[in-house]
């Protein structure tokens, strides 16, 4: 990949591009709206969104204020905990559709696995879930469907299905690359997305990153994301400070070595959020 504008072409044929924009805790309203058009101008086309995050209409109206045509911006929403099921799922689909005032979305994807902390066969309700959106896709409502946080094991059953997964985005920065799953993922034609791709707190402050960034003359951040581009990761930063958004499409002028791209696979685990699919929650 050697520009924002580059794109993966995932299992079904579909573009997708290499590097996307999170909105993460981004507030509804003018904050969420100017910094989704400050990422449009900046290059980003991929913009991410949930239902969670109660941002989907400001992202909504950042697509129509942009000026750029429909086809050129993919934007991602996701069901949340509380829709899974069959029914529950198009329901949300549709509520996400509408809040986004869109004739369709680019990428659908199931939030978090069901996990037996909180079902007797969370297997079942996955692919429930699942089902949901097979028929989303095969309407074309949506043109890519996928998941966010499973694990190797809740990614098997729907493995055997007859459209399986896209695209799994997942937890992913130095010091905590989910090796496993990455691989899973790899081996069997689905697309890493890395949200937190900056990690939390100590990740842009380790002194192993610290020294690779002025050795390639960039911020610990664009290492970061550099880091991911490399691995093949759609990296999705999220940001509301213009200097920031802009900064985090700058990592295109340089490539990290081999070698150095081991030291940072090697980094021990630091900056991780402490959610494990298995016994979260919410």
């Amino acid at each position: 990949m050697n520009s924002i504008f580059d794109k993966y072409i995932l299992s079904n044929g579909v573009e997708i591009p290499c590097i996307g924009f999170g909105t993460y805790k981004s507030k509804n309203g003018a904050e969420t709206t100017s910094s989704v058009l400050k990422a449009f101008e900046c290059g980003y086309r991929l913009i991410d969104t949930a239902a969670l995050y109660g941002n989907e209409r400001s992202v909504g109206n950042a697509v129509r204020e942009s000026g750029l045509s429909r086809q050129e911006v993919f934007v991602t929403s996701k069901v949340w905990n509380t829709r899974r099921g069959y029914d529950n799922t198009i329901k949300a689909f549709n509520l996400s559709l509408k809040s986004l005032k869109l004739d369709y979305m680019d990428m659908f994807l199931i939030h978090w696995p069901a996990n037996s902390a909180q079902y007797d066969d969370p297997d079942s309700v996955n692919l429930d879930t699942w089902r949901a959106l097979t028929d989303l896709y095969k309407e074309g409502l949506v043109k890519v469907i996928g998941v966010c946080n499973f694990l190797g094991h809740h990614l098997k059953p729907l493995l055997d299905c007859e459209i399986k997964p896209m695209v799994n985005q997942i937890e992913f920065h130095p010091g905590y690359m989910q090796k496993e799953v990455y691989d899973i993922c790899m081996d069997n034609n689905i697309r890493v997305e890395g949200w937190s791709p900056l990690g939390r707190g100590e990740v842009l402050q380790n002194p192993v990153l610290l020294e690779l960034a002025a050795k390639y003359g960039c911020t610990t951040a664009q290492l970061c994301l550099r880091w991911c581009i490399q691995h093949k990761v759609i990296p999705l930063p999220k940001s509301v400070t213009p200097e920031r958004i802009s900064s985090n499409t700058d990592v295109f002028f340089f490539s990290i070595s081999d070698e150095d791209m081991k030291q940072i696979d090697e980094i021990p685990f630091c900056g991780g959020s402490g959610h494990n699919p298995d016994t979260v929650d919410f």
